[in-house]
């Protein structure tokens, strides 16, 4: 099969090509989520682990404004949450020969747009998180990957500690926790995380219980430790990342300690600040998270069988409103997505420390990117 011009240097089926085709299987397909002024829909390249190098950037799923993207746990179909002519919704596309993207079919959320995709372990459903409504919608997959009708659960309340922020719940993230027996939802205008029991028969959730996080922090985004036992919470109005130990029979989270993102000298030098995305790293001795409006990535080391953060890097993204970042399968590189640049920069992981070096010819262009994923070879 004949592919996209964009593909031909990253095959690695054709057996002439010997020992160059072996180093050619680590091009890995890169998609990104888009929303903004000039974005036409989904957009893909190449990455290159061995040198850090993406290649231009091309459409690939023209589609209004896919803010999140989610990859399916077998890596052969994509997810956005995107807006349709009908209102806002799920697409559902399956991962072809070149990473070209094949529709399968949208379903409605029926409550507003949603701010982030997650697919449950199982394959069996997804979730998505309604910031404006404040709401998580589970839909159903089917063997193919179609999702199905949304089911939506509303929350409830407000923190009121921020005027205007925190006036009404705003779900802003969907994750599971390792075993898949819960979903974690971080909501904004709560300040804390609800935590759902999956029942993978039906499928459908349950509310379990919620975690407290620090008042006014306003939650945004979270990841799991490697082994499982510790959440990192990231807060957005605060600029901060709250530690907590999870008890994985339980279903419970215990509140630990909160350490700054950034300095108050270094929030004192921009008009605005808001913390958007939390990376574990998956030797689980370092944590990243981005900064709007100060424009960096803060690096912390994590001590694993503490949960114990220490800021020991601040790096400079080279481009603006970091909405998002991702690291690189093997955790050898992180790509910083610019949402008001047009840009998504590479910095290279130092293996041994943590930090971040920019590398200078690794910056590529892409209208309005908010969202990074790696899909399999």
């Amino acid at each position: 099969m004949k592919l996209p011009p964009l593909f031909r240097a990253a095959t690695w089926s054709l057996p002439l090509l010997g020992l160059c085709g072996a180093l050619r299987a680590e091009v890995l397909p890169v998609f990104f989520g888009t929303g903004g002024p000039g974005a036409k829909g989904i957009y893909r390249a190449t990455f290159d682990p061995a040198n850090g190098k993406l290649t231009a950037a091309e459409l690939a799923a023209e589609i209004g404004s896919p803010g999140f993207l989610a990859l399916h746990p077998d890596g052969d179909k994509l997810y956005a949450v995107a807006n349709f002519p009908g209102g806002p919704g799920v697409a559902a596309y399956r991962i072809g020969s070149g990473a070209t993207l094949e529709p399968l079919n949208t379903s409605p959320t029926g409550d507003g747009g949603g701010a982030h995709v997650a697919v449950h372990p199982s394959g069996k459903f997804l979730l998505t998180a309604q910031y404006g409504n404040g709401s998580v919608a589970l839909f159903p997959l089917d063997t193919a990957g179609r999702v199905g009708p949304a089911k939506v659960t509303k929350h409830q309340g407000g923190s009121k500690v921020v005027k205007d922020r925190q006036d009404t719940p705003h779900a802003h993230y969907c994750g599971y926790s390792p075993d898949g027996r819960f979903a974690l939802v971080p909501d904004l205008g709560l300040d804390g995380f609800v935590i759902y029991r999956v029942n993978l028969a039906t499928p459908a959730i349950e509310r379990h219980g919620f975690a407290a996080s620090v008042p006014g922090g306003g939650p945004r985004h979270l990841k799991f430790s490697v082994d499982g036992k510790f959440i990192y919470l990231l807060n957005e109005l605060a600029s901060s990342v709250t530690t907590f130990a999870w008890d994985a029979a339980a279903g419970t989270a215990r509140r630990l300690a909160t350490v700054p993102a950034l300095s108050d000298a270094a929030k004192a030098k921009e008009s605005f600040n808001s913390a958007a995305e939390i990376l574990m790293h998956p030797g689980g001795r370092f944590v990243y998270s981005s900064n709007r409006g100060h424009d960096s990535v803060t690096v912390y080391r994590n001590d694993p069988a503490t949960a114990a953060l220490e800021v020991i890097q601040v790096q400079p993204v080279r481009g603006a409103f970091p909405r998002n970042i991702n690291l690189a399968p093997g955790g050898g590189w992180l790509l910083a997505a610019g949402a008001d640049s047009n840009t998504v920069s590479v910095h290279r992981v130092n293996s041994a420390t943590g930090e971040l070096t920019y590398e200078t010819k690794g910056v590529i262009n892409v209208p309005a990117p908010i969202c990074i994923v790696f899909a399999r070879r």
